[in-house]
């Protein structure tokens, strides 16, 4: 609650928060708030000469090239960014969390070389990496969201790496070893806690970045595959309409850009809360 009421206090986080809000409604009613199937070919939906309709009274956001209702598939592509971010990003975090702590807390060759690893990730530009890892794999939702999260690890490690360096010279830790306390009643009871506020933080951000990337795989053609509409794939279909048809490219842009620009908002302001002294540093 004390989270909650310090984000309400911030109107850039209350923004956030609502737009948040907002695609998640969309997400999960999607099959009650979409007025057509979202792969249903409407009679009506293209014009005489085969273009898409701009928006009407019919279709509020207008029709794709196949006759198909935006609206209708930007609700359901709410539900494709929203499971990629949040399976791809959870994933992310959770594999950063235990490849830094691991890490930063036996230190030694198995510290040296996990890190090393990650040094050796990181070298690797993500965007290429991750355009690498899906043409190899055949694409699907559950793929994408696989490599998204085999390429959004290493900044969580590294950031766990440094705080666990830290955690594991602190005094209770060296009381804890003084009396005995074995090695994962130190990790799970002593150290994990502590990490708590850099998941949180770390896993609302990483959400802004997956829906970017997945964006980013889908209009380059090897992230989520049509007919399963996902809003960087409905820009992807409708490239050639760029100037004939822009609500086609428009409405899915304002959709990626507000819901990375929200998330980023969130996470800010967790960031803010949860750690006073890193506000600012990231």
């Amino acid at each position: 609650m004390r989270i909650l009421r310090e984000i309400l206090r911030r109107p850039s986080a209350v923004f956030g928060l609502s737009i948040v809000l907002l695609v998640v409604i969309a997400a999960l009613g999607a099959p009650l708030l979409a007025p057509f199937a979202p792969d249903e070919q409407m009679f009506d939906g293209l014009t005489l000469d085969g273009a898409p309709i701009p928006p009407d009274a019919t279709f509020w956001l207008g029709t794709d090239t196949l006759g198909r209702d935006l609206l209708s598939r930007l609700l359901y592509g709410a539900r494709t960014s929203l499971i990629i971010g949040l399976v791809a990003n959870g994933t992310a975090v959770l594999i950063g969390l235990t490849v830094g702590m691991l890490a930063g807390y036996l230190r030694g060759p198995v510290g040296n070389a996990l890190m090393r690893f990650t040094d050796l990730m990181m070298a690797f530009p993500a965007l290429l990496l991750a355009i690498v890892l899906a043409a190899l794999l055949r694409p699907s939702l559950w793929i994408v969201a696989l490599v998204i999260a085999m390429v959004n690890w290493v900044q969580v490690a590294r950031i766990v790496y440094t705080e666990t360096r830290g955690l594991v010279e602190r005094d209770f830790i060296l009381a804890e070893r003084s009396l005995g306390a074995g090695h994962l009643r130190i990790v799970a009871l002593h150290i994990a806690p502590h990490l708590v506020p850099t998941a949180i933080v770390w896993g609302t951000l990483g959400i802004a970045t997956t829906v970017l990337l997945e964006a980013t795989l889908s209009f380059l053609g090897i992230g989520v595959q049509p007919p399963e509409p996902s809003w960087g794939n409905i820009i992807f279909e409708s490239q050639s309409y760029f100037t004939a048809a822009p609500w086609l490219v428009f409405f899915p842009g304002i959709a990626i850009l507000l819901t990375a620009l929200s998330f980023n908002l969130v996470g800010d302001a967790l960031r803010d809360i949860l750690d006073p002294t890193q506000r600012g540093r990231m």
